[in-house]
């Protein structure tokens, strides 16, 4: 499945191994999650599992770009979104899931307003999908 993550998913998942987050970058590593990035969200990515306030091991976080780079899909050129939303930051996330028409995936639901047209899944939500459903 292709999906958009949230960054904040990301942090979850590299500061709480066995948390439902986890899985997700265990999905990505076997193959069964394929992310969707752009320069935008790959910029953040880096910077935020990079703060020193979350400690992920940089080793890790060099794993996990190199893996979205060698098999994620990257697509740069992508619509605007028309609508405010309550973390602009969020913007880049939601406008490649829209234009790609797939899922984003976020801790943060409430950030991503239906309006948007976009399936908004929480971690928990997609395993429940995806990995209870094999």
């Amino acid at each position: 499945m292709l999906a958009v993550v949230d960054t904040n998913v990301w942090v979850s998942a590299f500061i709480t191994p066995g948390g439902t987050a986890a899985k997700l970058l265990e999905a990505v590593k076997r193959g069964r999650l394929a992310l969707a990035y752009n320069s935008e969200i790959e910029a953040e990515y880096s910077d935020v599992l990079t703060r020193p306030k979350f400690d992920i091991l940089p080793d890790l976080v060099a794993e996990f770009l190199d893996h979205l780079h060698a098999e994620g899909r990257r697509v740069d050129l992508v619509p605007p979104l028309a609508i405010t939303l309550p973390d602009p930051d969020d913007a880049p996330f939601l406008a490649l899931a829209r234009h790609l028409g797939c899922p984003i995936i976020t801790g943060n639901v409430r950030h991503f307003p239906a309006a948007a047209g976009v399936e908004v899944l929480t971690p928990g939500a997609w395993v429940a999908r995806v990995i209870r459903n094999e």
